[in-house]
């Protein structure tokens, strides 16, 4: 089954900016479109917003004044459904409302060909539930845009229960025919991205809600360190608190009130508050006119420690060896066979973390998982109130060394980066074991939707592929509510690669 000709007419029903954008996608990819919104005269202005979008393409060089003209005369709104039965396309951009989303599309399916293939860009409800109103469900696909759609290049291409695979194949193959890069996926809880993204947002605020460090810490750690783009915090508040809350309350509640997506209380009450982000004016930070963008936690300068005696050969932070070494303070390497680790002038060990407390152990200071250890600019370590105070600054002053700033938060297991990135590859497991998508499509939805530096399963195959499990049993000893307990799929993966491993 091939994309649709480019001759096929398109509509999109609802025009607020995800619709425009939609409609934007397809109309500069050559089709005709037809735009139609219940409310009068929306259609018109969508049309006319359209137009001032592709002058300002033509302004920058992106669009020939040919071809925006060409796209404008192919550009029609319409005043009623019945002007889209020509149509080979209908995409639907309405209000998040299940009784409104069936409402239409069996309006729709009375006036459309039998052909036509119907879809719904929504991004928190069911595409079964929706496609479950029509007679004939099984032309009824998700085609899931991110905003803004004319920019981003991921569309989630959902199909429901009753989707058939000539319908999904169509709706695929015309969306990488408008130069977006789709990935096929099963009708679960939030998709791909949004099921597998919550631990993102999650475990930033359980870190917050446990007083371990303030959100301007935790974004500039999970940025400088963990390589993401913007941090939890800076993110939701530019997403809107409000939006971001809803998709995760309807992501648990359609898991059945899974604990892996419990939502935050903390986020609850910024909610409840009005204080929703950017678009009014303060959320986590305040974004008025004037404010001050508090700075994270950075340490003081520290002396470095004149050596370490490396015990085994750090894991995933084994780069950290060669780059102490580079810096001119000495390493004396000695086997262990029980755990990795650096042992400090002072008696006392800094340990990569592992889902484990500092205060369990005499004198441990943990650092935080990397990206790359080289060219991370920040690293967060953490220490109980009984770990010793030279400990602490031998531990500072090894990572200023290093070129890095140092964020000093409370004894938090698994700290920030590792406790997120672990909990990102069980969630990215679970979901391919269960047929939601196969492994790349995980990767290219994760790194293309949220901008994350590295799928979940290129995560894994960097740090190890018994890493995460270790983790997060770990996390899981200590918060045993259920949040923290890794997957069938993860235990098996890790299990299996083990088994052979040892037999080799």
């Amino acid at each position: 089954m091939t994309a649709l000709d480019l001759s096929s007419p398109v509509a999109v029903v609802g025009t607020g900016t995800m619709g425009q954008g939609i409609a934007q996608v397809a109309l500069v990819a050559g089709h005709p479109v037809r735009l139609y919104d219940a409310v009068p005269d929306r259609a018109r202005e969508a049309a006319a917003a359209i137009g001032a979008r592709l002058d300002r393409l033509v302004e920058k060089g992106r669009l020939t004044a040919a071809d925006r003209d060409a796209a404008r005369a192919r550009l029609r709104p319409a005043d009623d459904l019945a002007e889209l039965a020509d149509c080979a396309l209908v995409v639907e951009a309405v209000l998040e409302c299940l009784d409104v989303k069936q409402e239409l599309f069996r309006a729709l399916e009375e006036v459309v060909s039998p052909d036509c293939l119907l879809a719904t860009n929504t991004s928190s409800l069911s595409v079964t539930a929706i496609g479950g109103a029509l007679s004939h469900p099984g032309r009824f696909v998700g085609l899931h845009f991110f905003n803004p759609a004319p920019l981003l290049p991921l569309v989630e291409v959902v199909s429901g229960f009753a989707t058939d695979v000539t319908s999904a194949t169509r709706a695929y193959e015309t969306a990488r025919a408008w130069g977006k890069t789709p990935v096929a996926c099963a009708d679960t809880p939030g998709f791909i991205v949004n099921r597998i993204a919550r631990p993102f947002y999650a475990e930033a605020f359980a870190v917050y809600e446990a007083q371990a460090a303030d959100p301007a810490t935790i974004d500039a750690v999970l940025r400088e360190s963990g390589g993401f783009r913007m941090g939890a915090f800076e993110l939701t508040d530019l997403i809107g608190q409000d939006v971001n809350e809803s998709v995760t309350h309807s992501v648990w509640q359609s898991f059945f009130q899974d604990v892996r997506f419990t939502p935050s209380l903390a986020q609850r009450r910024l909610v409840e508050s009005g204080r929703l982000g950017r678009k009014t004016g303060r959320g986590w930070y305040d974004h008025r006119e004037g404010a001050e963008r508090p700075e994270p936690h950075t340490a003081e300068k520290r002396q470095p420690p004149a050596y370490v005696v490396a015990e085994g050969d750090l894991g995933p932070a084994s780069e950290l060896l060669a780059m102490i070494r580079e810096a001119g303070i000495q390493v004396r390497e000695e086997d262990e066979d029980n755990g990795s680790r650096l042992v400090l002038p002072g008696g006392g060990q800094l340990v990569l973390t592992d889902g484990q407390t500092s205060v369990e152990f005499r004198d441990v200071v943990y650092f935080d998982l990397a990206l790359d250890y080289r060219k991370a600019t920040r690293i967060a370590l953490s220490a109980s109130q009984d770990t010793g105070a030279r400990t602490v600054s031998e531990a500072t002053g090894l990572f200023q060394a290093l070129g890095k700033d140092v964020s000093l938060i409370g004894d938090v297991p698994g700290m920030i980066v590792a406790r997120t990135v672990a909990r990102i590859i069980d969630l990215a497991h679970d979901a391919v074991a269960k047929g939601v998508a196969t492994e790349e499509d995980v990767d290219t939805a994760m790194r293309l939707g949220v901008n994350y530096p590295l799928g979940p399963f290129e995560w894994s195959r960097r740090l190890g592929r018994t890493w995460a499990c270790s983790v997060l049993d770990d996390l899981h000893q200590r918060d045993p509510s259920g949040r923290y307990a890794p997957s069938l799929a993860l235990y098996r993966h890790s299990f299996a690669t083990e088994k052979r491993e040892g037999a080799s």
